[in-house]
């Protein structure tokens, strides 16, 4: 095992990042936990939306007022002086800041400009509000979040926003100067949530096809109809998961909740379920939370407890592998990943 180095693998790397909410800011965050020099331009005034300093980890930040002729200029030089910039505007925000792409095209060739949407840069919508419920819903995937008779939900800001947005402009940004090595030229990466999204669901695409997914939830394990894959309430009102989804995972939850004469054979006989889920869900009503993790965590039933974001940091195995950190005010937030053999 390599010792990890001081630097991380994007050391060198230079980022400008226009200022902003949410998505944008993380991809920024994920570049600069890995090295890069990540220099945020704030606008006077203050930040939209105050997040605290949970997306600003690693950065440096610069203040600027871009309707003046000497902040303009400053601007432009701190990105002719970065490899990429990245931003979170509407489409047309940046043009009429005269900080567009077609800006640096003579300047600076070899500029990656990343720009991260809800619905692109182009199409009818590109001009339209919105927020990360919407281009989930778009999508189709807010549809697969759902239970029969009850309203999709979907968690707050992760699917749309961090994962269609965030991970595809880091993901994007890193392509596109991997080809600007090659070919001594930049372009623009046009990382919208809609689409994102759209390729996080291709398993769901490949089951429908494959005739393996229901959009009909009681026919469906995934979507809260089985007595195998979902979350049940305990004693203490609290919740734990499971997902026995292999017959062996499935044979275990039966035998370790004491439920011996159900066939396990039978796992997948959606007649059963109602009266069968009934009975998981009774039998797991009998202890708490923690009871049923001191009985099943780390077992082959597939479980974990349902932890509140306050809890998370303190479960035993994200204290062992470190994923999170304290800041100085004492507050836990997520720890930079992924984690890599040599460099920091």
């Amino acid at each position: 095992m390599h010792t990890p180095s001081p630097a991380g693998p994007l050391t060198g790397l230079t980022v400008v990042e226009m200022a902003g909410i949410g998505p944008c800011p993380l991809a920024g965050m994920l570049l600069a936990d890995h090295g890069a020099d990540v220099l945020v331009i704030e606008r006077p005034g203050g930040r939209v939306l105050d997040t605290g300093t949970g997306l600003d980890r690693g950065k440096r930040r610069t203040c600027l007022d871009l309707k003046t002729t000497d902040g303009l200029a400053e601007a432009r030089a701190l990105v002719e002086g970065a490899d990429a910039l990245i931003e979170g505007f509407r489409p047309g925000v940046m043009e009429r800041l005269g900080l567009g792409p077609e800006v640096f095209q003579a300047s600076h060739p070899r500029l990656v400009y990343g720009r991260l949407t809800g619905w692109g840069q182009t199409g009818p919508l590109a001009q339209a509000a919105g927020h990360d419920i919407n281009y989930v819903a778009v999508t189709g995937v807010l549809s697969a979040a759902t239970r029969a008779g009850v309203a999709p939900s979907i968690p707050a800001t992760l699917i749309g926003d961090m994962g269609g947005g965030a991970m595809f402009l880091a993901f994007g940004l890193m392509a596109a100067l991997w080809e600007a090595q090659r070919s001594g030229r930049g372009q623009v990466v046009d990382a919208a949530m809609v689409d994102g999204v759209g390729l996080l669901s291709s398993l769901l695409h490949s089951l429908r096809a494959a005739g393996r997914w229901s959009d009909k939830p009681e026919q469906n394990f995934f979507l809260h109809s089985s007595p195998f894959y979902d979350c049940f309430e305990c004693a203490d009102g609290s919740f734990v998961s499971i997902g026995a989804l292999e017959p062996q995972f499935y044979a275990e939850l039966l035998q370790r909740l004491g439920l011996d004469d159900v066939d396990p054979a039978a796992q997948h006989d959606r007649s059963q379920w109602p009266a069968l889920r009934e009975r998981v869900a009774s039998r797991l009503r009998e202890k708490t939370r923690d009871e049923w993790s001191a009985q099943l965590e780390g077992s082959n039933v597939c479980f974990a407890p349902v932890l509140t974001l306050a809890e998370a940091p303190l479960h035993p195995h994200a204290l062992a592998r470190g994923s999170f950190t304290q800041t100085e005010s004492g507050h836990w937030q997520p720890a930079a990943a992924p984690r890599f053999s040599r460099s920091r």
